[in-house]
């Protein structure tokens, strides 16, 4: 990045005098006083303590300029500064000016689950012919994306952006900043019901992704989501649809699956595909990805080797082995009921010498129907194909005094949010060599914790 004080003091209207700046050049933009270098611009932000109070920090770690949202007498003078009315609101706005000036294309992915795999696929897939860059971490909210776009080399050719969305409106904002030539739904779920109540609602939000798509742009949804339909009729750009079936305009069939790798098919380019991970809502994102691939004249061979090869981020559908031989399949990142019936079904087919066993934790903000939503993943656990399960928070409560009259008794056990100690306790003492063991749950349940301590001790 390379941009002078004066170009920035013009895209986000700074309120004070910046002449005697006007040619210093920053080469970064960061919130975090841990990342700033020498020439970085600081944008103090506001959380559980307001960023202007870091301002020394970041002078120390070499800052030679900072947003500034108070009056201009409470400022550093050892410091250029840009008075604004709002700091993230300048940086967003300078993220779209930088993306307008650097002008890559830019791939928007949003989904209720699927849509990290999705970016992780595509950017595997763009990077073998393109300078790429994608959404690092979980950056994918008001503020994490136009940091990723100020945060992109100078050479990018290809953007992929992750969106997130909690409220109404989120992706509108993150539309407008990105301006996509290419949108991506991967799914709508009710992984937002507590602030949206119908899926409905998560239908009109998630398809704000489009609110700012590029006139020539397109738009990838999947094709058995009928509320999705309203509102591609009133969309003028071109509307692809992806599936497993014969109706879809992009299509894949499964042709071997393994816990480790899934071959399959596509209708649009030749030859067999696969990928180091399990289950056909994978293929799915790998179907899109390939798509993208074609669409950017990405070859056939490095779209085939790309998929193959892909490094996907850690939790999500993540096989590791014990030194006792248990397998353990974490999926521990996020959870809501469309991903935990698509997981659990896939598990269920999973072969093996052993038990499959799996360990379940809460899936939250599912708002008032989140007893239901919990007591209906029992028609995806049946005791002939998932032996045991272990379930763990106040939400799980509700499953488990259903699955108590379908299972055989000492086989589902479950424990409170209280009890993290003794529930890791009793997985280790339950599983054995040959068994496979599954665990998903919301982020907020701290699953990972669980997942390091059987791995570490069993």
């Amino acid at each position: 990045m390379k941009l002078t004080i004066h170009e920035v003091a013009k895209v986000v209207e700074a309120i004070n005098d910046v002449c005697q700046y006007q040619d210093l050049e920053i080469i970064s933009v960061e919130f975090d006083t841990r990342k700033v270098v020498p020439g970085s611009l600081f944008v103090p932000l506001k959380g559980q303590r307001d960023g202007h109070d870091f301002i020394q920090e970041a002078i120390k770690q070499g800052a030679v300029a900072t947003f500034w949202g108070k009056e201009l007498q409470d400022a550093s003078s050892e410091i250029a500064v840009i008075q604004v009315l709002d700091p993230l609101a300048a940086m967003q706005q300078l993220a779209i000016y930088y993306r307008q000036k650097m002008q890559p294309d830019v791939i928007a992915i949003t989904g209720s689950n699927g849509k990290t795999t999705t970016k992780d696929m595509t950017a595997a897939v763009l990077a073998s012919d393109y300078k790429t860059y994608k959404t690092q971490g979980n950056y994918n909210n008001e503020i994490g994306l136009p940091y990723t776009i100020l945060s992109m080399p100078d050479d990018t050719e290809k953007l992929i952006l992750e969106m997130g969305m909690e409220y109404p409106g989120d992706l509108h904002l993150l539309s407008t900043i990105a301006k996509p030539n290419i949108a991506v739904i991967t799914l709508i779920g009710e992984s937002h019901l507590k602030f949206f109540k119908t899926r409905a609602n998560i239908t009109k939000g998630k398809f704000e992704i489009t609110d700012s798509l590029e006139k020539n742009g397109m738009l990838i949804i999947p094709e058995n989501e009928p509320l999705l339909r309203p509102f591609t009729q009133q969309l003028s750009q071109k509307v692809i649809t992806f599936g497993m079936d014969n109706v879809s305009d992009l299509q894949a069939k499964v042709i071997s699956k393994g816990k480790m790798q899934t071959a399959f098919t596509l209708n649009f380019l030749d030859g067999e595909f696969t990928i180091p991970i399990s289950g056909n809502y994978n293929v799915k994102n790998a179907l899109i990805a390939a798509f993208i691939g074609q669409q950017m004249k990405v070859s056939l061979e490095k779209i085939r080797e790309s998929l193959k090869n892909v490094q996907l981020a850690q939790s999500r559908t993540e096989w590791l082995a014990t030194s006792e031989g248990v397998e353990i399949l974490s999926d521990v990142y996020n959870a809501n009921p469309t991903a935990m019936k698509l997981v659990l079904k896939s598990f269920a087919q999973m072969p093996t010498d052993g038990r499959r066993i799996v360990v379940l934790g809460d899936m939250l903000n599912l708002g008032e129907n989140s007893r239901e939503f919990h007591e209906n993943l029992a028609t995806n656990l049946h005791p002939n194909t998932i032996q045991s399960l272990f379930l763990y928070g106040e939400e799980m409560a509700n499953l488990y005094q259903v699955l108590k009259t379908k299972y055989p008794e000492k086989t589902v056990f479950y424990y409170p949010a209280n009890e993290k100690a003794k529930l890791i306790q009793a997985v280790k003492a339950y599983i054995r060599p040959k068994d496979l063991v599954m665990l998903k749950a919301s982020n907020g349940m701290g699953f990972k914790e669980i997942v390091d301590a059987l791995i570490r001790t069993c």
